[in-house]
């Protein structure tokens, strides 16, 4: 695997705790910070997967944004009601 060399500004503060966190799990701020960036890009997919679907999904049954929410309000007061 080929390794790049980035220079990243950070606000002393953030990089302070990026410090602190990466000495309190005996790791190297460069792992930290690339691991950081691996849950990122994770993350994004996931959502992007998640919206896509909701695409679909809206897409084969004429429902709008507004239908979706309007349905996810009904289930959280009939939730609420059952607990």
């Amino acid at each position: 695997m080929a390794i790049n060399t980035v220079n990243i500004s950070f606000d002393k503060n953030l990089l302070k705790e990026i410090d602190k966190i990466a000495k309190s799990e005996y790791r190297s701020r460069s792992e930290l910070i690339r691991e950081a960036a691996r849950f990122y890009i994770e993350r994004k997919e996931k959502w992007k997967n998640i919206f896509d679907s909701f695409d679909k999904i809206t897409e084969n049954q004429n429902l709008s944004e507004g239908d979706v929410l309007n349905e996810i309000k009904e289930y959280r007061k009939t939730k609420v009601r059952t607990q």
